[in-house]
């Protein structure tokens, strides 16, 4: 199948440079992260997976955009002059290591950060039975995904991506990946904006409020999603545009991840702001403490952020001041 769009030299030079504005941002956003996650923070209490999974997706960021410079430089200008048709058909011959190694990095970043949100959605429900769809589209992304890279490794020298041998693994991978990243991330919109409308009817202010937090969900998902869509819709036409959006898809999926967890921390940290004080407005008005009222008998479910996580938990609080077991619900 014969590509169009732009000349893969210009576009391969275009993807370089994009990759690395968006790189160096997300550079950024992870040092924002690593404060969020470890700022005032004893050792024990730090956690640990997402730390270990921001790093991941650093380094597999890093891992890509060093490789797509040494591809850059090996079509440009070591195998510029040597290589059978030039430049243009170097990028165009999918049968090259880097290019095999790019595929490698990319689904190894997918898989990880479809797995985090999976695993999100498997915190905010406590059920099993809600993650069996997106754990399916999971276990096709990778399947799919290892066909790709090993179908690419196999290729005879100037295959090109758009022909039939590839295009049916890589259209079902796109699709996968793209379905499981919507439908965790409303999973997981709709139990948090579920169980903030419960709590809507007992909250005095709209501090404390999740709703900034659905909205960064959502926002990381549109923006991941509609980058896939974009890339899905260039493959499909043959598009050598396809090239450019893959390479952009690296700095993107770490940019959503990274948001996601700022936000929290923000949320998290403007939520204990407002408890300091309001405890501390409380104290000050010591006559009214003289002069005790007995509480009335309720028993009123209780929505509370765990300081020493980044978990959002519900729990029962009793007119004895004691509180039941709490329950997890979101990551």
């Amino acid at each position: 199948m014969t590509s169009n769009g732009i000349p893969l030299d210009t576009g391969a030079l275009m993807s370089a440079v994009l990759e690395g504005i968006l790189y160096g941002f997300s550079v950024l956003m992870f040092m924002g992260t690593m404060w969020s996650l470890t700022y005032k923070r004893h050792v024990r209490d730090i956690n640990r997976p997402i730390v270990i999974v921001a790093i991941l997706l650093l380094l597999l960021s890093t891992a890509h955009i060093a490789v797509g410079i040494v591809r850059v430089e090996d079509g440009l200008v070591k195998y510029r002059d040597t290589y059978p048709g030039g430049p243009a058909a170097f990028f165009a011959d999918v049968s090259q290591e880097t290019y095999v190694i790019k595929d490698a990095l990319y689904v190894l970043q997918t898989l990880l950060a479809d797995g985090v949100v999976i695993y999100r959605c498997y915190i905010v429900w406590q059920s099993v039975w809600v993650i069996i769809l997106p754990g399916m589209l999971w276990c096709s992304v990778a399947v799919t995904g290892v066909s790709v890279v090993y179908s690419v490794s196999q290729s005879s020298s100037g295959a090109s991506v758009f022909t039939q041998e590839f295009s049916r693994w890589i259209i079902a991978f796109f699709i996968s990946t793209v379905v499981a990243n919507v439908l965790s991330s409303g999973l997981i919109a709709y139990r948090i904006w579920g169980i903030e409308r419960q709590i809507a009817t007992i909250r005095t202010s709209t501090k404390g409020t999740m709703m900034p937090i659905i909205h960064v969900l959502m926002d990381a998902a549109v923006l991941y999603s509609v980058t896939l869509i974009t890339a899905f819709i260039c493959f499909i036409c043959s598009s050598n545009g396809d090239f450019v959006m893959m390479d952009l898809v690296m700095p993107i999926i770490s940019i959503a991840f990274y948001m996601v967890l700022i936000r929290i921390a923000i949320n998290r940290h403007r939520s204990h702001l407002s408890t300091v004080g309001t405890i501390t407005e409380t104290r000050q008005s010591g006559d009214l403490q003289q002069y005790p009222m007995q509480p009335l008998q309720s028993h009123i479910p209780r929505f509370t952020r765990s300081y020493n996580t980044s978990a959002y938990e519900i729990e029962n609080e009793h007119p004895s001041g004691r509180r039941s077991p709490t329950r997890t619900l979101a990551k």
